[in-house]
């Protein structure tokens, strides 16, 4: 739980969001921590873009604290505003005088602070213009259209839930199987035998279509009944193996609920990758090895 001792504290050490009255703000040394809640009658917040402090007469409004509120840890973010509101104010009045000072000491023309405010500023240009070019042609009618074409290319699959205990050698292998078939129970011995990371939980894999592991475990899986254990060692690429199945079923695709956020970042590089087609196709573009030669090019 986040106590208000432990928000101040965070409050005093992470960079307050955004720009304030045109400064950007950092933060200072923490402060003493927050009172409790119900600790201070808070008087409503003013509405709108209200001025909430002057420093020197620079202006420090509302909508600076709402901003440095959002670049706030996860759980300091979900406070009430009014709660956190005093140390907020307080971050941001002393990120302007930081600022101010830094700028009677004319950093704002320091070399290096030019050169990191030009590596911001592509990097802000690069992240503006993608977000204009991607979120227009990021419509709803156009994902739930990829989603359908997503089920015609993947259609519902078997699935087995399985187990597997996974040993060096052929040899520890086949010692495993002779004690199942005496009636071992197989998580107990995967959690004594078995190396692969997934023993402590009986070297259960839960649900897994055909296609996610590697060839010989799938076939190998695959070919058992539910309450079957694999009678020969199963050799791949990671060692031996020893396979139970616990279930079979017919797995469900993804509802577009759970499928939206993986087709939206498909669409999304697919819509940058052509962009970057036309702008390489456009550029004159020479690049140079470590030992200052030319590249082949890549038009």
């Amino acid at each position: 739980m986040l106590t208000t001792r432990s928000l101040a504290s965070a409050l005093g050490l992470i960079c307050a969001a955004g720009l304030a009255a045109g400064h950007l703000v950092m933060a200072a040394d923490p402060r003493p921590a927050l009172p409790a809640p119900g600790a201070l009658e808070m008087q409503a917040l003013p509405p709108g873009d209200t001025v909430v402090a002057r420093v020197d007469g620079t202006e420090l409004r509302l909508s600076d604290v709402e901003a440095a509120q959002q670049n706030l840890p996860p759980q300091a973010k979900k406070l009430p505003l009014e709660q956190i509101y005093p140390v907020l104010l307080d971050r941001l009045v002393d990120g302007m005088l930081i600022t101010e000072a830094g700028r009677k000491e004319h950093l704002d023309r320091d070399p290096d602070v030019q050169s990191r405010l030009k590596q911001y500023e592509d990097r802000l240009i690069q992240e503006t213009y993608i977000n204009r070019m991607v979120k227009p042609a990021e419509t709803e009618d156009r994902l739930k259209t990829r989603y359908q074409e997503l089920l015609k290319e993947k259609p519902a699959q078997d699935e087995v839930h399985a187990r597997h205990i996974l040993v060096k050698t052929e040899t520890e292998a086949k010692s495993v199987i002779a004690e199942l078939d005496k009636g071992a129970d197989f998580a107990t011995l995967a959690k004594k035998y078995s190396t692969d990371p997934g023993a402590e939980s009986g070297g259960d894999l839960g649900y897994f279509g055909h296609d996610d592991m590697v060839k010989e475990f799938a076939d190998a899986a695959f070919a058992l009944s539910p309450g079957q254990y694999s009678k020969t060692p199963v050799k791949t690429e990671f060692g031996w193996h020893v396979i139970k199945v616990e279930d079979r079923r017919t797995g469900k695709p993804p509802s577009y609920e759970e499928a939206r956020e993986q087709l939206s970042r498909d669409l999304a590089h697919e819509i940058i990758d052509a962009k970057l087609q036309d702008l390489r196709g456009a550029a004159k573009i020479e690049e140079f090895g470590l030992d200052g030669k030319p590249l082949p090019t890549t038009k």
